[in-house]
């Protein structure tokens, strides 16, 4: 007889974890609370515009490979992949932007036009962060659920344990002093959620995963993963619901045994979390929660956004698919996010316009733009304040790009805190999780397995591996390998 396990959540943790555990034989139901599947990834059309509502960076195309190979499956059976050329622009004022090519050598070419000597330098950093990927994500990804500090020690990373003790912002300016390129450099760690001076440098990884592995993009966009992953889950049984609220986690004599679902008593054998963690513990009796309110307050999160989905009635001029705008101060908003949180004084933000590389995501004629601003958790929002960065964007975007844009909007949807909050319990309305510092990595993470609590489990953003999309996948691989261990 198949054991049954509960998901709560849809996000790519869930679904990377309903399909290995589906895999290894049990009968997996996974319950989302909003009426689409996808968590952050999810979906939406409005007036023949096409917007994915979060992730949007494919980096890292060897970890999507892993997973769809594990079931014999290849990305290029359920989607077509374009890398993108320039991958994107990173603009520092009036007609003052730098293009990231999609190879290395042209990326060389680049810096030395900015830095003399600076390519030399590129190569041998890229070099490095090679050498990183290799072991955190192709040798060591998998094999670290979080449990002892052991699973941090290797050869290898004996070898670099001064990695460990210093930060990529040092790494990165003792080798370059051209302020665009270090601020280049610097970038991909915003995708680990924390400040660059307090990133071990060995997270360097990042730099391989932009410059070495390049930037790609599906045919439809980020939902073309999630549609991939349940299309895996359904041939394997899994069996999906949405608009499905879980509001209790059923325990009797300190086991997980169901939940509740729109007011409905759901049984099983395990319970697996990949919703919010600090949510899904308010969810157990006080007693049965191991982390209290006081240590979620005392972690250092990754940032929450401010996000506008845009659609323009005209082609858009001097862009690319991906931009960057760091016409302004990359440590001032750094401080505003980490440091001294508050809306930022003069913010940086990044702007997509996915229909410049796949043209069917707009109406003909038209494109469709997504802009971000990092921000701190937490911050107060209000549609005041919305629209008063909305104007400071746009106006931005026209100054440095010469062309008139604003009144070329014809659909405008905004997501901030609130929503991160009301649409998937984030705590504090964080967007990316608990930041990658380096007393946040590994065992030092929220647990997969809840210590007070059998047959509970925990996935996602908030735990092992860390933030974003590849270690979201990983993550749920980790949990489907960690119950199976723990299933007698």
């Amino acid at each position: 007889m198949k054991k049954t396990i509960s998901i709560i959540g849809s996000g790519f943790s869930s679904l990377s974890a309903a399909c290995y555990l589906a895999k290894a034989g049990y009968d997996v139901s996974v319950f989302e609370k909003n009426s689409e599947l996808g968590g952050r990834a999810r979906q939406f059309k409005e007036k023949g515009f096409t917007f994915d509502m979060g992730p949007s960076w494919y980096w890292m195309p060897d970890v999507f490979e892993k997973f769809f190979n594990d079931f014999d499956k290849k990305s290029s059976d359920f989607y077509n992949l374009k890398k993108l050329n320039p991958a994107y622009h990173v603009y520092f004022g009036n007609d003052d932007y730098i293009a990231i090519p999609d190879k290395l050598e042209k990326i060389c070419d680049v810096f030395e036009k900015e830095e003399e000597g600076s390519s030399i330098e590129l190569l041998k950093f890229i070099n490095m962060a090679k050498e990183n990927y290799k072991i955190a994500v192709t040798d060591m990804l998998y094999k670290m659920p979080g449990n002892s500090p052991l699973e941090l020690i290797s050869l290898d990373t004996i070898k670099r344990i001064g990695h460990f003790f210093t930060n990529i912002k040092k790494q990165v300016h003792k080798r370059f002093k051209n302020p665009k390129l270090r601020s280049i450099l610097e970038f991909p760690v915003l995708f680990l959620g924390a400040e660059s001076s307090n990133t071990p440098a060995f997270y360097n990884f990042m730099n391989y995963a932009d410059f070495g592995l390049g930037t790609w993009q599906p045919n439809n966009g980020f939902y073309d993963v999630v549609k991939a992953m349940i299309s895996i889950g359904e041939s394997l049984g899994v069996k999906y619901y949405n608009k499905s609220n879980v509001s209790q986690i059923i325990t009797k004599n300190n086991s997980a045994i169901g939940i509740m679902v729109n007011d409905k008593i759901i049984n099983s054998k395990y319970i697996l979390s990949g919703a919010d963690y600090n949510h899904t513990e308010k969810l157990l009796q006080k007693s049965e929660r191991q982390y209290s309110k006081e240590y979620w307050s005392s972690k250092k999160l990754a940032p929450s956004s401010l996000l506008f989905y845009l659609g323009f009635n005209k082609k858009l001029k001097n862009l690319t698919h991906h931009n960057l705008f760091f016409d302004t101060d990359f440590n001032l908003h750094s401080k505003e996010i980490y440091k001294d949180p508050k809306w930022p004084s003069k913010p940086l933000f990044y702007a997509n316009f996915t229909s410049m590389t796949n043209s069917h995501t707009a109406p003909e004629g038209c494109e469709n733009g997504f802009i971000l601003i990092p921000i701190a958790p937490g911050l107060e929002d209000t549609q005041n304040l919305r629209e008063k960065y909305f104007d400071i964007v746009i106006d931005r975007i026209e100054k440095i790009t010469n062309q008139e844009i604003k009144n070329n909007v014809i659909y405008k949807k905004s997501f901030c805190v609130n929503d991160f909050i009301n649409e998937y319990n984030s705590y504090k309305g964080n967007a990316y999780g608990l930041a990658n510092t380096l007393l946040q990595t590994s065992f030092l993470r929220p647990k997969l397995k809840s210590s007070k609590v059998n047959n509970l489990f925990f996935t996602g953003q908030l735990t092992v591996p860390g933030p974003g999309v590849p270690p979201s996948i990983v993550s749920g691989e980790l949990v489907a390998d960690l119950i199976n261990k723990s299933n007698p």
